[in-house]
């Protein structure tokens, strides 16, 4: 298993609103049209990603301290089959946070020694995407690693993202 590469970032703001104003006429990152309550998500120039900058509503029942900052990070592999080593790594360390099928992306969480978050993601291929997509399902949802495996192949590579219009 080994990181593509970092796939995105997320921070707790004090204001999310404020923060997207500023992401967007600052650095011109593009907001996207998803309803998140108490967040937002937000790609920049020309990415592939589906989102580059999560931005959250800093809150005491998310984060002990209700402070703002690094909320987790998200590193990106080629194939599910590496998700799930990189999963059974965590399970081993007792590091592991929980899982998500985020539809167009499928991840896993973790813990560092330090108590930092972070995410380990595969990209649905393009071409499978808006199939994932679909009315009446929440966007994010428990993962089942194994059917996931068993739907798109062990070693099939994730991504890349070519094709943008798939996200509306």
């Amino acid at each position: 298993m080994s990181v593509r590469r970092l796939n995105h970032a997320v921070l707790f703001v004090s204001d999310v609103q404020r923060s997207v104003d500023f992401y967007t006429s600052v650095l011109g990152f593009t907001k996207l049209p998803v309803d998140f309550p108490g967040g937002a998500f937000l790609r920049c120039g020309d990415s592939a990603n589906d989102h580059d900058l999560g931005l959250f509503q800093a809150r005491a029942d998310r984060r002990p301290t209700g402070a703002v900052g690094l909320y987790h990070l998200a590193w990106e592999v080629e194939t599910l089959a590496d998700l799930a080593a990189v999963r059974d790594k965590m399970i081993a360390a007792d590091a592991m946070a929980g899982a998500s099928n985020h539809a167009a992306t499928k991840a896993v969480y973790g813990v560092d020694p330090d108590g930092i978050d972070f995410e380990v993601t595969w990209l649905v291929p393009d071409a499978h995407v808006r199939e994932e997509l679909y009315p009446g399902v929440p966007p994010t949802r428990p993962l089942d690693l194994d059917a996931e495996i068993k739907r798109y192949g062990a070693d099939t590579p994730g991504g890349p993202r070519t094709d943008l219009s798939i996200y509306g």
